[in-house]
C-alpha cells in the first residue's frame, strides 16, 4: 500500500471504530444492562423489574398489575428463538429485555447504569493493513447445527454453521468455523488467539465477514475484531468459540481488554 492508501485505510477504520463505540454507548445498549434474572415455572417478581414473570410451554409470560410501568396490557406471552435476539419492552426511561438462552431471562436496560456512565471507549490495536487477510469459504454439504459453551457455567448455545473460512498465515493453513451473520448476511466468526487473556478478552472475540464473491473468496479484516458484551458487563450470556476456533498465533489487531493498556 502507498502512504495515501494506508492513511485512507486508517481513517476508514477510525470512523468504523467511532461508530462501534457510539452503538455501545446508546441509552439502551449493552452497557445499560443492570440486572439479569432467570425465569422458572413459578410466577415471581424481581427487584426493579415491573410485572410478575414465569416460563410456560416454551414461552416467557408476564402479568402486569395496574399502575406498573411496563408497556404490557394484562398478561402477555413471548415465544422467542433460542440464542436469538431479545425483545425489548418499554418501562419508562428503562427497557426490559426478554431473551431465550436455553431458558428465558429478563434483563434491565437502564440509561443511568454504572457501566454506561463509566464508559470511555474501547481500547484497540492501531489499524494495520497487514491484518486484512484473504481467505476462501468452504461450505458444508448442508448447514450444520453447532453447539458451543457460554460464559455462564452450564449454559450452551446452538448456532447454524454453513461452513468454514480457510486462510493462510505465516505459511500455515488455518480454518475457522463460521456462523451465519446478522440478518443472514455474510458470516460471524468467534475465535481466540495468542493474545486472548493477555491483551485481549480471554473468552472470545467476534469478527464479521462479508459474503463470499462468486469464486468463494472472503476477506477477514482482523482490525475489526470486537469484544462481545461479556467483556463489558456481568449480565451477558455470550457464546464461546466452537472447538477448533483458536488461532495458534497472536492476532495483534482489533479490540483489546476494556481499559487495558
Amino acid at each position: 500500500m502507498t502512504t495515501v492508501e494506508v492513511d485512507r485505510f486508517a481513517a476508514a477504520w477510525r470512523e468504523w471504530h467511532r461508530d462501534r463505540e457510539s452503538v455501545l454507548a446508546e441509552p439502551h445498549g449493552w452497557l445499560s444492562i443492570t440486572g439479569l434474572h432467570w425465569l422458572t415455572d413459578s410466577p415471581q417478581r424481581f427487584d426493579g423489574v415491573p410485572g410478575q414473570w414465569h416460563e410456560e410451554d416454551g414461552a416467557a409470560v408476564v402479568t402486569v398489575s395496574p399502575g406498573e410501568e411496563l408497556a404490557v396490557a394484562g398478561t402477555e406471552r413471548f415465544e422467542l428463538v433460542n440464542s436469538g435476539p431479545g425483545h425489548l419492552i418499554d418501562a419508562g426511561e428503562r427497557k426490559i429485555e426478554v431473551a431465550r438462552r436455553g431458558g428465558y431471562v429478563v434483563r434491565v436496560h437502564d440509561p443511568a447504569s454504572p457501566a454506561r456512565a463509566a464508559f470511555r471507549g474501547v481500547p484497540a490495536y492501531e489499524p494495520d493493513p497487514a491484518w486484512v487477510v484473504e481467505g476462501v469459504f468452504e461450505p458444508f454439504d448442508e448447514p450444520r447445527p453447532v453447539t458451543v459453551g457460554a460464559v455462564v457455567e452450564g449454559l450452551s448455545h446452538v448456532y447454524t454453521s454453513p461452513g468454514v473460512l480457510r486462510f493462510e498465515h505465516d505459511g500455515a493453513t488455518h480454518r475457522l468455523t463460521a456462523f451465519n451473520g446478522k440478518g443472514g448476511n455474510g458470516f460471524s466468526v468467534l475465535f481466540t488467539d495468542g493474545t486472548s487473556g493477555v491483551t485481549t478478552y480471554a473468552a472470545n472475540r467476534s469478527l464479521a465477514v462479508a459474503a463470499p464473491d462468486e469464486q468463494g473468496r472472503v476477506v477477514l479484516d482482523f482490525n475489526r475484531a470486537v469484544n462481545l458484551p461479556c467483556a463489558f458487563i456481568q449480565f451477558a450470556t455470550c457464546p464461546l468459540p466452537p472447538p477448533g476456533n483458536h488461532l495458534p498465533f497472536e492476532v495483534t489487531a482489533g479490540e483489546k481488554i476494556l481499559y487495558s493498556s
